[in-house]
């Protein structure tokens, strides 16, 4: 029985849930409490009465927890890698890769306590002193999705931790696995009781809490634009900090001077790698006219010949999908494109599998236009829409014709068009030759428009969310 961490201890709950394996429903990867809103409220009252004396830690007591904490998770990657490819999917290499990200974010943030700053000027009066200092935010409500199970909840609580917070942590109810695995980690880290805190269970109750109780100062959470419209609207009522990432429709825009390998590769892997549950996938593919058809015979051709497959095996490429919702909005999207006009040209049918999962072949559509709902709704799930464009021109007017802003790529031998598209893109990451769903963990992450609010995530931006600006004036 794997249970809740709070307060420095192990709680167990009667409400338990199966983890199952969606490679082989057969599979159970484990059995995880659920918390109630009792246990809730313990956690939150234990990282508030955590909270004085943490905010005052040095940096080397929490470099020295954090540093750790990414070198077990570095030394695990593979078995860790393993346990996440079972409960989420991705296939091995990818979770390993993943795995090994969530260390290397831990060990970047344990560095960044070391790296704070301040000022200090002059002020505009004689014989005052003026400083200029980030402090922590109190108690962070984490709310993490099931796609990255091990990474986002990494690039969440290590720059909490780092910058003198207290966290109560939700992972998504769907992957409680890699969530539990990382916390019984961080319980070894060397933290004080109740500076971080593990509370497994579903949304409407954990999510929920969080939400509401006073004592938490600032929500940050990754998932579903509906589930963060109403976070929006419940934080911005109690006036509570709330950093929300919320999906994408991603556009690669590929021009008649694009090299095809590279184009192709681009959109292979931002398009369907992850099985496409990445909130960074290109799922609107606009290409200028002038290789349309051979471009999108290419990608048909590339496509069929994916592996789908067990997440485990050695010679698969696209694992299977979340659970059996997904897999059902999935095939759903496919008949609505269909009934679009758009042309299916492969894929978008549940497989049959010897192992018995929820197996789903890539699917693209051709002869897409950018009003269909296929090419304005996040499917979230491997199916691409191919969209022709005139020219230039019109494929940057395509690509920013979206309520969404995460990422957008171009693929393009012209240094003109590349270096116009980094500037005209209303997306917060761009992408040039390069697939638009790989980012490095140094560095900004987010969106804009519907796809993000609040302070970036990630490299050294992430303490704009994380603390508080303190102005301090001293006669001297």
């Amino acid at each position: 029985m794997h249970n809740n961490w709070i307060a420095g201890e192990w709680i167990g709950s009667s409400n338990v849930q199966k983890n199952l394996n969606p490679s082989d429903l057969d599979d159970v990867v484990g059995e995880y409490v659920r918390a109630s809103q009792a246990d809730v409220e313990q956690a939150i009252g234990a990282a508030h009465a955590a909270w004085p004396a943490w905010s005052l830690s040095t940096p080397q007591q929490r470099f020295d927890a954090l540093d750790q904490i990414g070198a077990e998770i570095l030394a695990r990657k593979a078995e860790l890698g393993e346990l996440l490819a079972r409960e989420e999917g991705k296939t091995l290499p990818e979770a390993i890769g993943e795995v090994a990200r969530a260390g290397q974010i831990f060990k970047f943030f344990a560095g960044e306590t070391l790296r704070m700053t301040g000022d200090i000027q002059a002020s505009v009066r004689p014989g005052i002193q003026v400083e200029v200092t980030r402090e922590p935010m109190g108690v962070v409500g984490i709310i993490t999705p099931w796609n990255f199970p091990i990474a986002i909840p990494a690039w969440k609580i290590a720059p909490a931790l780092a910058y003198g917070n207290c966290v109560v942590f939700k992972p998504a109810d769907l992957v409680p696995g890699s969530a539990w695995a990382l916390a019984e980690i961080i319980s070894r880290g060397g933290l004080p009781p109740g500076v971080f805190n593990l509370a497994m269970g579903r949304g409407s109750v954990v999510g929920a809490a969080l939400i509401a109780d006073p004592r938490v100062t600032a929500i940050t959470f990754t998932g579903s634009v509906d589930t963060g419209r109403q976070i929006l609207q419940q934080t911005a009522a109690l006036q509570k900090k709330a950093q929300l990432e919320l999906g994408g429709k991603n556009p690669l825009v590929i021009l008649n001077d694009a090299d095809m390998e590279t184009a192709l590769n681009c959109t292979i892997q931002g398009a369907f790698y992850s099985t496409g549950q990445r909130c960074t996938a290109s799922s609107r593919i606009i290409v200028e006219r002038g290789i349309y058809g051979q471009f999108t015979q290419a990608l048909a051709e590339r496509t069929k010949a994916l592996r789908v497959g067990h997440a485990l095996a050695a010679e698969t490429q696209i694992g299977p999908v979340s659970d059996e919702s997904q897999l059902q909005q999935n095939l759903e999207y496919v008949g609505i494109g269909k009934a679009e006009g758009a042309r299916l040209l492969c894929g978008g049918e549940r497989l049959q599998h010897p192992a018995n999962g929820y197996y789903f072949s890539p699917a693209v559509f051709a002869d897409a236009t950018n009003d269909m709902r296929i090419s304005r709704e996040e499917i979230f799930g491997p199916v691409a829409s191919v969209i022709p464009a005139d020219d230039y021109e019109h494929a940057v007017a395509l690509a920013n014709d979206t309520e969404f802003g995460l990422s957008s790529g171009i693929c393009t031998q012209s240094l003109k068009h590349a270096t116009h598209f980094k500037r005209a893109s209303q997306a917060g990451m761009v992408m040039v030759n390069v697939a638009t769903a790989g980012v490095d963990y140094h560095v900004p992450f987010g969106g804009r428009k519907g796809s993000s609010h609040g302070p970036r995530e990630q490299g050294r931006y992430a303490q704009e969310f994380f603390t508080v600006v303190k102005t301090a004036y001293t006669l001297a």
